[in-house]
């Protein structure tokens, strides 16, 4: 009995160390020339795909959320997309009539979007607001939406009708369902702000972080993106110090929510990579440009000032929301993020995650959001928070 006992264990722990094996060798796509070692990784939900619509924000947001959670103790726990998504709507469109439509009334948000949401209203599991899309596509509630509102403003003579704000709720409800007063999860009955209780979500322990020099540092001051519509403050540091606190983060049991700029040539999702050559595109020739996700390339070095030129002539922008869930290291030592995207599993060999240089984490991000104890000591304390 001993004996069999034994041998079960030893073909169990055979099992374990080619499976921790298949998790710490990786590469940037199938037969992809760089090679990874994990340093640090967490598993996140699924994957899931935004499809037709400006919500990543809400995706990335949700699922860094998700993980919190898990790691509260609450176990795992499919947090709705939609709810948050036509909640934020209902703000969105106060915001847009009293500023009399000289403000910004579009679909994308930032992070804090989802936990002021969160705040007021309370959240829902996934199963309790699904919305009424299986396949997201947003265009025509985007475009109706507003046309609603710009019509509101224009017609309204001095005076808003009493009930132009039940119209509004009228046509997120058409689109994406009525929201219910109480729903059941694990056979309990909650409404959402209780169901927010219960997450042991509080949005006043996340932090959002960036680091541009036109602003003074250790300040808060609201990005200037279109994508801030409701005027977010953000906590500045330095570039050394925003790598540091992914770091600290990533290292030390937490995730992070990541925004950052996307449109760069050096980002390919197909190929599972956003690196930032050390040559400018332009001067580089076909074979070397087909080569550059074939093996590891040499980037170029990023400092405060080429991150905020890049700023400056808009060349960054604030396009994208996603989640680091891990650091690896390739073949020559060089460091990546794990980053699970919205995009689904379909687009790429890597499962709807890619690797994110140093170089272009460094380069591209525009924010990020992390719980405040992941932030260390030295950086928190500088903070006027």
């Amino acid at each position: 009995m001993n004996k069999i006992f034994f041998l079960l264990l030893s073909f169990v722990g055979v099992l374990s160390n080619q499976s921790l094996k298949a998790q710490e060798d990786r590469t940037n796509k199938k037969g992809g020339g760089y090679h990874f070692k994990v340093v640090k990784e967490y598993k996140a939900s699924a994957v899931k795909n935004q499809n037709q619509s400006s919500t990543c924000w809400c995706f990335s947001t949700e699922s860094f959320l998700e993980n919190e959670i898990e790691r509260l103790g609450k176990g795992i726990v499919d947090l709705s997309e939609m709810y948050i998504v036509r909640m934020t709507y209902e703000h969105k469109a106060w915001n847009y009539v009293r500023m009399q439509g000289k403000t910004q009334f579009a679909p994308g948000g930032e992070p804090h979007d989802v936990l002021n949401t969160l705040r007021i209203h309370g959240i829902m599991p996934q199963n309790a607001y699904p919305g009424k899309q299986e396949k997201i596509i947003h265009h025509e509630v985007d475009a109706v939406l507003k046309a609603y509102l710009d019509e509101v403003i224009k017609l309204h003579n001095g005076k808003l009708s009493d009930s132009w704000f039940d119209g509004f709720k009228g046509i997120l409800d058409g689109y994406f369902g009525r929201v219910p007063e109480t729903f059941l999860h694990q056979g309990k009955n909650y409404t959402s702000k209780e169901f927010a209780k219960y997450i042991g979500i509080n949005p006043d322990d996340y932090i959002e972080l960036t680091s541009f020099n036109h602003h003074a540092f250790y300040k808060p001051f609201i990005l200037e993106v279109p994508d801030n519509w409701s005027w977010g403050m953000m906590q500045n540091i330095t570039l050394n110090e925003l790598e540091e606190v992914a770091d600290n983060a990533l290292n030390n049991g937490y995730t992070v929510e990541w925004a950052s700029d996307v449109s760069e040539k050096g980002f390919s999702y197909k190929n599972g990579l956003a690196i930032v050559p050390a040559r400018d595109w332009a001067e580089m020739k076909q074979d070397e440009k087909d080569s550059l996700f074939a093996k590891p390339y040499p980037e170029r070095d990023i400092s405060q000032d080429i991150r905020q030129q890049a700023f400056d002539n808009q060349s960054t922008q604030d396009d994208h929301g996603m989640q680091l869930t891990g650091i690896v290291k390739d073949q020559v030592g060089t460091k990546y993020y794990i980053v699970k995207n919205s995009w689904g599993t379909d687009n790429n060999d890597c499962s709807g995650y890619f690797y994110c240089s140093s170089a272009y984490y460094r380069y591209k991000t525009t924010g990020i959001m992390v719980h405040k104890n992941a932030v260390p000591k030295h950086i928190l304390k500088k903070l006027d928070h």
